[in-house]
């Protein structure tokens, strides 16, 4: 037996349980809510997860994605595109995306293609657009109510959704896939979506106005690029426009002063990737939590203090020890969180 259909059957053998439990219990609602359901708020600091935490496990289902959540203690969520979008009916990609990268860094590095490589991923680039518009053509009819069902399944095991990370806020997308990708995310029960900072105003002012529209705000993720004014033009431009600030990164990137930059924008940040990363001089890597850089515990007593309500999203990228996995990771992450915040 696998262990999503474990999951599944354990779930439902809890409900059954309750529902012949003796009326003393039946009794207790708050009780029987809470029962063996995830609780990742720690002395008021919400700590949540991007689901792209998760990429290493074999299962990217919706369902097995809500297993590796529940077992890692987190009951809120960034979520990304595919779980959700392949739950809804989504097509599914022919294409081999780890191949097509490795061979598209080649090229954009300078390296020089052999004539099969160069064939291989003009072909495959031209199977990505042709994919990509099958997919949009999916968008413009994606039934809603399979995202609800996403909502309820999660709610019902105590994890709520707070982002959504789908692929529909490039350039290249058509308004009516941002409208979709914004309806999905309300029916998700999201309060905002979340990109790669596009570094282009004329993008930025699009997605904040239809995030006006839809009634969506709109988060933007960097990497090194982050600054402390990254962001000023996209927040300046509609008020739905806002930072997912990424607080890793943000150290790598060689700046000093980040608490200074949540203390200012604390009201325009939606949610802050949480990562241990080194300075540049000491190597910008990804570390296990509390052996790099970023002042992480300073960062949740400040959220603490300040009663500040943006989740801390743990992001697990930090290479998985031998004998581990992504959820035991998780796991230690949010203990370091409780521990700080202790």
């Amino acid at each position: 037996m696998n262990k999503r259909r474990e999951f599944l059957q354990k779930t439902a053998l809890g409900a059954a349980a309750l529902v012949t439990a003796p009326a003393w219990l039946q009794g207790a609602p708050a009780l029987i809510k809470s029962l063996n359901k995830p609780n990742s708020v720690i002395n008021g600091v919400q700590i949540g997860c991007i689901t792209y935490s998760f990429r290493s496990l074999p299962d990217q289902s919706a369902e097995a994605t809500l297993q590796y959540v529940v077992e890692s203690g987190i009951s809120s969520i960034e979520l990304m595109g595919d779980p959700a979008e392949s739950f809804a009916g989504k097509p599914a990609s022919p294409i081999n995306r780890s191949r097509m990268f490795q061979l598209g860094g080649k090229q954009r590095r300078g390296e020089t293609l052999t004539e099969d490589e160069a064939k291989e991923l003009k072909e495959m680039q031209a199977e990505a657009e042709s994919y990509n518009q099958n997919v949009a053509q999916w968008r413009a009819n994606a039934p809603m109510e399979k995202f609800e069902q996403i909502r309820k399944m999660y709610k019902d095991a105590g994890v709520s959704i707070y982002a959504f990370k789908p692929n529909a806020f490039g350039a290249n997308n058509s308004d009516m896939e941002v409208a979709y990708g914004m309806k999905a995310a309300k029916a998700l029960g999201a309060s905002h979506v979340t990109l790669e900072h596009p570094s282009d105003d004329a993008q930025t002012l699009r997605l904040g106005k239809l995030g006006e529209q839809h009634g969506m705000a709109v988060g933007y993720h960097g990497h090194e690029q982050e600054t402390f004014t990254f962001w000023d033009t996209a927040i300046a431009q509609s008020p739905k426009n806002g930072l997912n600030l990424d607080a890793g990164h943000y150290i790598a990137a060689g700046h000093s002063d980040l608490i200074p930059l949540i203390e200012k924008q604390h009201k325009r940040i939606l949610s802050m990737h949480t990562k241990d990363r080194q300075t540049p001089a000491n190597g910008k890597g990804n570390l296990a939590w509390g052996t790099g850089d970023t002042p992480i515990g300073d960062i949740l007593q400040l959220m603490r203090k300040n009663k500040y309500k943006f989740p801390a999203t743990i992001e697990l990228e930090y290479q998985v020890p031998e004998g581990s996995d992504a959820v035991k990771e998780v796991q230690k992450c949010l203990e370091f969180c409780r521990k700080a915040l202790g």
